[in-house]
């Protein structure tokens, strides 16, 4: 890829997520519990509320906005004056797009409308998943949330994937913003291939 055309994919990836606004501060917010609701982010990243999905994307992304996970792992929407518990089967977001920069930064948007950059600040972390025995690849967004990568968006990844150090073992990873991400040990993936 040129440096002209990852500029360029870079410029319109983030022009799909312009207009939907700045996240509001819930991480400071601190207002009482009101109970669960009856609201569920699927693992598919289908918002539903009394089990019907939320059909209107401006409301699931005014939703996202006041989303926050506590430190006990429950997901809450938070306003100034009050906060309710909700359901999140796997992560709240779904990493749809990724733009590999010429600068060696892989940066991705959600499908709620954020947009990061791989690096120190936002971690790629990768899980085996137990009912497929795959990898399920996950970026931080803000607080403690993180998308999960979509199936497209994760081939385009591993694509780039690398050999690398970690714990005296080779690695096999992905490299953005200055670090190196493992995903597995060159062994077990070579097992996998068998």
């Amino acid at each position: 890829m040129t440096e002209r055309s990852a500029a360029d994919g870079l410029a319109a990836l983030i022009g799909r997520a312009e207009g939907l606004g700045r996240t509001p501060p819930v991480e400071r917010w601190d207002p009482p519990f009101c109970g669960d609701i009856d609201m569920e982010i699927r693992a598919d990243g289908r918002w539903f509320y009394l089990g019907t999905p939320i059909g209107r994307p401006a409301l699931v992304r005014l939703f996202a906005s006041v989303l926050r996970r506590e430190a006990d792992g429950q997901y809450l929407l938070v306003t100034p004056v009050e906060k309710v518990g909700i359901r999140v089967a796997d992560a709240p977001f779904l990493a749809v797009e990724m733009n590999a920069g010429a600068d060696g930064v892989l940066t991705f948007r959600t499908n709620v409308g954020d947009v990061v950059a791989a690096g120190p600040e936002h971690p790629l972390r990768f899980e085996t998943d137990p009912a497929t025995g795959g990898v399920k690849p996950y970026v931080h967004v803000r607080g403690r949330l993180e998308a999960r990568l979509t199936r497209a968006v994760q081939g385009e990844l591993l694509a780039l994937a690398e050999t690398g150090p970690r714990d005296g073992a080779d690695w096999l990873g992905v490299r953005s913003g200055g670090r190196f991400f493992p995903v597995a040990p060159v062994a077990e993936v070579a097992a996998w291939m068998e």
